[in-house]
């Protein structure tokens, strides 16, 4: 067996963009450390409750505290906004941010229709600006580590992929995760990662069959996917919100394997095998905070160079996979309110 191949250092922002936080939880609250970790120019958070935002800001050492959104995309401070909604304000926060000249990060699912990111990525053009998913696991070491070996040829022709991703989220009704009208469910909110990962390694389906079991609320529990794509590879993948599962992926090729997790879609370790199942390389899994710099640096190394579209998570990689989402939720009978 080789060597494993070591985790590249943390990518160091020149704190030559200010960043602007849009909303205030979990997620935000994840980027935020990372991004301030790694030197990154935090600038401004907002927030439709301005305590919020003022506590947000106090605990992260932001100078300026917005209580509305609209007044975090026109702070003349802030260069990029992240959009950490709901899924259903996705679309219409990244609108606002470019229609005031913003740099958009976008928290995945990158919106809740192919139609709203097309008309986003069709905006940000329009205006020669940067749009781009927050899809952080494409970012991520590990991943660069697996697209090398499929591109290099080590595995030989693709023939499936398989990615899970099952956590046990709240089951209140009233949580936005089980609110259709705030676009909740295991697809958009889990689902969005294997079926990213897929279009990844594989590229935009040309069949996409899916099942699914709905709650109470009207929102999908769980969602299992069957995709095949032009090479005759197929892949699948199983989300839930109701189970947490191993959440491991797996690229098979004819000449070999690649393993990836627990927590695949994490800082996670890979294994590559050989068409003998012999271990033939393995990739370390550390990395500094939870992995999210990886995102911010892509971003702040575009707009240095002048570019708006990482090959990494293209503007239109997220429409298609917005495009294979509608397949999907259309296969299970999801629709959302104005659908």
């Amino acid at each position: 067996m080789t060597a494993a191949t070591p985790v590249p250092p943390a990518p160091v922002s020149s704190g030559r963009f200010g960043w602007g936080i849009l909303a205030t939880g979990g997620i935000a609250r994840a980027f935020t450390r990372d991004l301030l970790r790694h030197g990154h120019r935090v600038v401004a958070v907002g927030s439709r409750n301005v305590e919020s935002a003022r506590a947000f800001a106090t605990e992260f050492g932001i100078g300026h505290a917005h209580g509305s959104y609209e007044a975090l995309v026109a702070d003349p401070d802030v260069d990029i906004v992240y959009v950490a909604t709901p899924h259903n304000l996705h679309a219409a926060n990244a609108t606002a941010g470019l229609e005031h000249g913003k740099h958009v990060l976008v928290e995945k699912p990158f919106t809740v229709t192919a139609p709203e990111a097309r008309a986003v990525v069709d905006l940000a053009r329009s205006r020669q600006l940067l749009v781009m998913e927050a899809m952080w696991t494409r970012f991520l070491p590990h991943m660069a580590f697996v697209r090398s070996v499929v591109a290099g040829g080590r595995l030989g022709a693709i023939r499936s992929l398989h990615a899970d991703h099952a956590q046990r989220l709240p089951s209140d009704p009233a949580h936005r995760l089980n609110n259709l009208n705030l676009a909740g469910g295991a697809l958009l909110d889990l689902g969005a990662y294997p079926l990213s990962f897929a279009h990844d390694i594989l590229g935009a389906p040309v069949e996409v069959t899916a099942i699914g079991v709905m709650k109470d609320t009207g929102v999908d529990a769980a969602v299992a996917t069957i995709l095949r794509h032009e090479n005759g590879a197929i892949s699948t993948s199983y989300s839930s919100m109701e189970t947490r599962g191993p959440n491991v992926a797996t690229i098979l090729g004819a000449e070999g394997r690649i393993d990836i997790g627990p927590g695949w879609h994490t800082p996670a370790g890979v294994t590559v095998h050989d068409a003998d199942g012999e271990v033939v390389d393995r990739f370390g899994r550390p990395v500094s905070g939870r992995g999210m710099q990886y995102q911010a640096a892509e971003v702040e190394r575009l707009l240095t160079a002048g570019e708006h579209a990482s090959p990494l998570m293209t503007p239109e990689d997220s429409v298609a996979v917005m495009a294979t989402m509608d397949a999907a939720r259309a296969a299970v009978g999801l629709r959302y309110p104005g659908e």
